[in-house]
């Protein structure tokens, strides 16, 4: 990732992140560096959902997997730590996937929606926009996440306070803090 500011005249990728299966939406819009390792991505897509890094990961980009080539339990995967946003992923309107614990299946549309100019000063990926907190890891994907918010939004329901416990006492699924996920963001450049 690099680690001085983009200079002037030099674009950057804007992407939407949609959590699938997840109903109102999850998602996340960033700005990103063209030059940006998908290894890199991932990192950065785990620091915008608050996640651990605890499982597999995958992009699937034009019928092609890419994954940590130490950690793919599969053949036809390429090396994501060698391949960059900007030589697999080429225009305005470009979709790809990305899918996180195939435990859970958390399942990412990726959007390129924009490439707009860099702005002096500014240090890349930045989250610019989101909407709703990302789900807990290993509460068993979007059908387990859905009966987790049931849980938690029930003081009368039978799991209600394991649910609680086991989420550390409270979660707002509304929530997005775009100062907290930004300062996540310093940490992974």
């Amino acid at each position: 990732m690099p680690k001085a500011a983009r200079p002037k005249g030099v674009s950057v990728h804007q992407l939407k992140v949609t959590l699938l299966g997840v109903e109102p939406p999850v998602w996340r819009r960033l700005l990103v560096a063209p030059e940006t390792k998908l290894s890199e991505l991932h990192h950065i897509l785990q620091a915008v959902m608050e996640w651990e890094n605890d499982h597999l990961h995958d992009f699937t980009i034009d019928g092609r997997r890419y994954g940590g080539s130490a950690r793919t339990p599969w053949e036809d995967s390429s090396d994501e730590a060698r391949t960059r946003l900007s030589r697999v992923v080429r225009g305005i309107g470009a979709k790809f996937r990305y899918t996180y614990d195939f435990g859970d299946s958390w399942e990412h549309e990726i959007v390129v929606e924009d490439m707009i100019p860099a702005q002096e000063g500014v240090r890349y990926p930045i989250c610019v926009a989101g909407e709703r907190a990302g789900p807990p890891e290993d509460v068993g994907g979007a059908w387990g996440y859905s009966d987790f918010l049931q849980a938690i939004g029930d003081p009368e329901h039978p799991d209600h306070e394991d649910m609680l416990c086991w989420v550390g006492g409270s979660f707002d699924p509304e929530a997005f803090d775009i100062e907290q996920v930004n300062k996540l963001l310093r940490k992974v450049r």
